[in-house]
């Protein structure tokens, strides 16, 4: 039995999640404050929400000593949520006795099952990660996948416990998926995500009224514009603009499509990270802010150019597997 822990902030963590349960011989439990998704039939434990809520002890909008001195990222006192979420997990672990849980991601579990005498997996995230928590979480792990190419994105901070670390790729949920395309005009497709963006639909329509030989189309960055579905869209598109998140561009990898990535502003510069690997490497072209309407046709004239090919820099074909295979080898490094 494996465990898999997913943060609730946005859906990629739950896709990776079930990309790589997916993947893995063995059966998988994920727990998470998220609801599972509808389509999938993977065992879930629903775990209550950290945040502050007001009947909890003290004042919610001002948690207790959060970071317990500096040595965590959330863990307030007073905040029964909090309290509860780690007493339910541990509860599972006594039942259950996983073989390991894979912690994506969390400090704070990750210290919580080591302490309960259990081999943790964590999934290594992008950005400077020098901090004492990540610090603590990454000697305290028994391996570490990274959901990248080495060879496109080796931070200096990782390489201390390189004898424990994985680079599997970037993993897609669309992995494997056959090419399904929507028309046949020339087509800028710009993603937003469940993770938030600071995109509104004006911006789409200025860049597009200054570049009108392109088709501009929005997915998901409001209600209006959110598709269960961006696969036929992304591999029809002739140049994709999209945050720098893990999911988005490994989902863009596995489409195939030329690229502008323009990083969204993230804790410890996570996508600033991800979008600087991608440019040096020439896998994308990357802009740090959504450009003025006239400053898009270099861009895309500059993506067109560099074209598709350096995606298969980034490995996405078989990543889910390749963590799989962490994970059933005992992803133990004695």
């Amino acid at each position: 039995m494996i465990g898999y822990y997913a943060h609730h902030h946005g859906t990629g963590h739950m896709t990776r999640a079930t990309s790589i349960a997916a993947a893995t011989d063995e059966h998988v439990t994920v727990l998470s404050s998220r609801q599972p998704f509808p389509h999938s039939d993977i065992e879930w434990l629903q775990l209550p929400l950290d945040t502050p809520q007001p009947s909890d002890t003290g004042d919610p909008e001002y948690p207790a000593d959060e970071t317990a001195g500096g040595i965590l990222h959330w863990a307030p006192t007073g905040v029964r949520g909090l309290t509860d979420r780690m007493a339910l997990i541990a509860e599972w672990v006594a039942r259950v006795r996983p073989r390991l849980v894979v912690v994506d991601v969390s400090v704070e579990v990750t210290l919580l099952v080591r302490l309960l005498g259990v081999d943790v997996v964590v999934m290594a995230m992008p950005g400077e990660r020098t901090d004492t928590p990540h610090t603590l979480a990454y000697r305290a792990a028994s391996a570490i996948v990274a959901p990248w190419s080495r060879s496109v994105y080796d931070p200096q901070w990782l390489r201390p416990y390189a004898d424990k670390t994985t680079y599997v790729g970037a993993i897609s949920r669309f992995d494997g998926r056959a090419r399904e395309t929507v028309g046949d005009d020339a087509s800028v497709v710009v993603l937003g995500g469940a993770g938030g963006t600071t995109l509104v639909a004006s911006d789409i329509e200025l860049a597009g009224a200054a570049n009108p030989e392109f088709r501009w189309i929005a997915a998901g960055i409001d209600a209006s514009s959110w598709r269960a579905d961006v696969w036929p869209l992304l591999c029809s598109a002739t140049v994709v603009v999209t945050h720098a998140g893990q999911n988005a561009l490994a989902d863009v990898a596995a489409a195939g499509s030329p690229a502008i990535v323009i990083p969204q502003d993230r804790p410890f510069d996570e996508q600033i990270a991800s979008a600087r690997a991608l440019g040096s490497a020439s896998v994308a072209v990357v802009t740090d802010a959504w450009p003025d309407p006239d400053g898009w046709t270099a861009l895309l004239n500059r993506a067109t150019e560099l074209g598709a090919s350096g995606w298969d820099r980034v490995e996405q074909r078989g990543a889910a597997g390749r963590a799989a295979r962490v994970l059933d080898a005992g992803a133990v490094v004695r």
